[in-house]
């Protein structure tokens, strides 16, 4: 019978549905079978409605978030009707029929309770009688805010005394959500101080905890941007129009900045994610907001109020900024209460912000005292790997490895963040390739600080270096010192040279490389290991409840069974690499002896070469994809199959039928592909999408940092 975990606020702005998911995301990147249910949807913050369309948030995000499906929560307006008419038998019974549905598939199910309510004095008891009838134990979330720890002693004191009736479940824990955070909070206004906090270490300064009372789970530190809402989101809650939508749908407000100084003074406030509010009759402040936005500074965009617009020619001279992507927005307020309204912004997250939501389940899922959990749960380890757990996995791994890995495309701004990032969570060395200069001033433009420590390598600089030892290498195709350095003006090339003489461990390109580009100086350079036939690609798949591998989907047209096999074979290895037990399908159009063709023969024949070579895996083949994949089809087709319905590695027979159903799974079920990853290169050498996001640069270079001790430690290199 799965157990549950009634999460209880403390507090209105405790941050219930971010500690819930966060919570959600911790358990399942260990492995555990989780699920989530809200018994009742709840508006608590201005603007939520708007924002969310009626749907409720929480329930979307886990939707749209993990692999959990739960029920539609029951409206708290309904359920207030049902208790009104003496009904609350029957309002229970509906609550514990719905947990059933999510209880019946995990072993844990965290259950979102409601926000109290001063107004609403029922709130309390409804939340105690839901945990007591699912036999839930509670666990608190509260904001500290500015209490001491007798304060926070009295706060927690008081909102466990509520579950202390003898029939009442127990309080096991504490979440301390916002720690840190002032009394007030929301967008900064350029005007205001600094916050500053003193810092407490409530383990020991609180009796709940120091006396061994409640558990304290988590600390979870208040961080400002969290809050930070898209321009479209400002423009959506406020009911404002939009003069230029330039990047709306991807800025954020950081901060607000209103502004009717001189030019000289405003420079200061010009930087990345401020939202400049100015009348519209102040042309001085509108043109020197575009030329910071020609500069590269991205601004999140200008608010401009009174219901005044600037003079035509003005707009005129100022449209090349407006092609940046700079938003403009217009109020018919004054400036004064267009900052306040502003300055109140709800803080709730709207469910088409996933980047927000995924950055907050993280905050609080790294901060997590999982171990304890488990332990108290007693709760088994699922044997599928979940995407959460996989990411958790790579990022632990590539920490373990600490990699040089260097990438070419030193002065792209996603890749300049990225490497940040990448060194800040200690996943690999990164070494940025171009003039300094530039992407210290691609950085500034960016709002982002590079650190002292992180390399960066000046090609022109090096270059020289690495012309004789090229040659050497191609001397068999007839490559001259000219023609060398000629080619390694191209950093991509450069970089791969800085591999091939195992001065990198690995690298990363294709941001804006095509992938020939990145691809043929590896084969030319690096180039195959001696127990490698061919270059293959697998995908990472992150389907919504585990985590498949798909070869090759991106390199070789119509491979012969020989080399079918060994892609099997590194696909195989691949998956073993990174955490996924390798259970790998041959598929065909056919399953076991029912067709015949070249086709199939070739993938019959692959799969009998694959068995030779490695007996010790579990490969089977020709098999259909639904019959690999699907338990009960896998037992109709091939009954006494140990692969069929239970593979987590699926080769595909060419490149026509790998790369169309990788497409088809990725797009038509929203699912999150990692890759290509290239693999049976001496040393590890991947490509990127030139429209990756800057979270798919940090999970390739970390996916080559792991190839890389792989390859390492086979002893391939």
């Amino acid at each position: 019978m799965a157990k549950s975990l009634f999460i209880a606020p403390t507090s209105l702005d405790s941050g219930l549905t971010s500690v819930c998911l966060g919570l959600l995301r911790a358990l399942e990147r260990e492995g555990v079978s989780v699920g989530f249910y809200k018994p009742f949807s709840q508006s608590v913050h201005r603007g939520e409605a708007r924002h969310n369309e009626g749907k409720d948030s929480s329930v979307e995000f886990v939707r749209s978030r993990s692999h959990v499906q739960t029920p539609d929560p029951l409206p708290l307006k309904q359920a207030q009707q049902l208790l009104n008419h003496g009904k609350a038998d029957l309002l229970l019974e509906t609550i514990v029929g719905e947990y059933q549905k999510v209880a019946k598939d995990f072993d844990v199910v965290i259950i979102e309770g409601l926000v109290p309510d001063r107004s609403e004095a029922y709130i309390a008891r409804l939340n105690v009688e839901v945990a007591r009838n699912l036999n839930s134990e509670v666990i608190l979330v509260s904001t500290p805010r500015t209490c001491t720890a007798s304060e926070l002693d009295e706060e927690l004191d008081f909102s466990a005394r509520i579950f202390t009736a003898p029939s009442d479940p127990d309080v096991i824990g504490v979440i301390l959500n916002k720690v840190g955070a002032p009394e007030k909070t929301g967008i900064a206004l350029d005007q205001h101080p600094d916050h500053q906090h003193q810092d407490i270490d409530y383990q020991t300064a609180c009796s709940v905890f120091n006396t061994g009372r409640f558990r304290l789970l988590g600390e979870i530190p208040w961080q400002p941007h969290l809050l930070a809402p898209r321009v479209s989101d400002v423009a959506r809650e406020l009911a404002v129009p939009v003069l230029h939508d330039g990047q709306m749908h991807s800025r954020r407000v950081q901060r607000v900045s209103v502004c009717a100084r001189t030019i000289r003074n405003m420079t200061d406030i010009l930087k990345p994610g401020t939202l400049l509010v100015t009348p519209g009759d102040r042309e001085d402040i509108i043109v020197t907001t575009a030329v910071a936005a020609l500069n590269g500074v991205p601004l999140a965009g200008l608010m401009l109020t009174g219901g005044l617009m600037p003079d035509d020619r003005v707009i005129d001279l100022c449209r090349r900024a407006l092609e940046t992507g700079l938003p403009v927005l217009s109020s018919s307020t004054n400036t004064y209460e267009t900052a306040h309204m502003l300055a109140n912004l709800s803080a709730t997250t709207p469910i088409d912000d996933p980047d927000r939501i995924e950055q907050a389940m993280e905050s609080v899922a790294t901060r997590i005292d999982t171990d304890w959990l488990q332990e108290h749960l007693k709760v088994q380890r699922q044997g599928r790997l979940s995407p959460p757990a996989f990411r958790y996995q790579l990022s632990e791994r590539s920490r373990a490895a600490n990699k040089r890995i260097v990438l070419p495309e030193g002065a792209e701004p996603r890749t300049v963040q990225a490497a940040i990032i990448c060194h800040q969570r200690k996943l690999a060395r990164c070494v940025l390739i171009g003039d300094p200069g530039e992407i210290q001033s691609v950085a500034n433009s960016q709002g982002v600080e590079l650190p002292e420590d992180l390399e960066i390598l000046d090609p022109q600089s090096v270059r020289n270096r690495y012309i004789a030892p090229m040659v050497e290498l191609r001397k068999h195709k007839g490559l001259t010192e000219d023609m060398a350095e000629a080619m390694l003006e191209d950093n991509v090339v450069l970089g791969t040279m800085m591999v091939a003489m195992d001065e990198a461990d690995g690298l990363v390109s294709g941001a804006i490389h095509t992938t020939a580009n990145t691809v043929r100086p590896a084969l030319q350079l690096i180039k195959t290991h001696d127990h490698a036939k061919v270059v293959s690609s697998v995908f990472f798949m992150l389907l919504p409840q585990q985590v498949l591998v798909y070869g090759d989907c991106a390199i070789n047209p119509d491979p012969n069974a020989e080399e079918l096999a060994d892609i099997a074979i590194q696909s195989a290895q691949s998956a073993e690499a990174f955490g996924i037990e390798p259970v790998v399908a041959m598929i065909s159009y056919s399953t076991g002896e029912s067709g015949t063709g070249a086709d199939v023969d070739k993938v019959r024949e692959a799969t009998r070469i694959a068995r030779e070579r490695r007996p010790d895996l579990l490969i089977d083949g020709p098999l259909q994809y639904d019959a690999a994949a699907i338990e009960s089809v896998g037992k109709a087709k091939a009954p006494d199959s140990k692969v069929a319905g239970k593979a987590t590695v699926f080769v595909f027979p060419d490149l026509n039928t790998g790369n169309t159903t990788y497409k088809a799974v990725q797009r038509s079920a929203n699912v999150v592909s990692v890759g290509p990853m290239l693999q049976g290169l001496r040393k590890p050498v991947n490509d990127l999408s030139r429209g990756a996001l800057v979270e798919d640069i940090v999970f390739t270079i970390a996916l080559t940092a792991v190839q890389a001790r792989q390859v390492e430690s086979a002893g391939l290199a």
